[in-house]
């Protein structure tokens, strides 16, 4: 069976936004363990910035979501750590701009 992987983000990876977003949201290609999946927001140097109240959506199981404070313009890392219903662990980082 393959891996549970990253399908979308919002805001997307790689992107740029104008508006501090209020949340991060991500979207799996599979169904999430949610006492074992975390998402985190981290600043240039590598703080974490969310609001720390990661939860995997209990109306779609493939979805986690992080609330965000607003952000000052700079580049945000986020990385995320998720186990899926078939028991196995997948993780990665991007990155987002938050422009002035």
């Amino acid at each position: 069976a393959a891996h549970t992987r990253l399908e979308r983000s919002v805001p997307a990876a790689d992107s740029a936004v104008v508006v501090s977003p209020p949340r991060l949201v991500l979207w799996f290609s599979e169904r999430l363990e949610p006492a074992f999946s975390k998402v985190q927001v981290l600043n240039p140097e590598g703080k974490q910035v969310d609001k720390g109240d990661a939860q995997v959506d209990p109306d779609d199981g493939r979805q986690i979501g992080v609330s965000l404070p607003e952000l000052a313009p700079g580049s945000y890392r986020v990385h995320w750590r998720v186990l899926s219903v078939d028991t196995h662990v997948n993780e990665g980082d991007f990155t987002f701009d938050v422009r002035p």
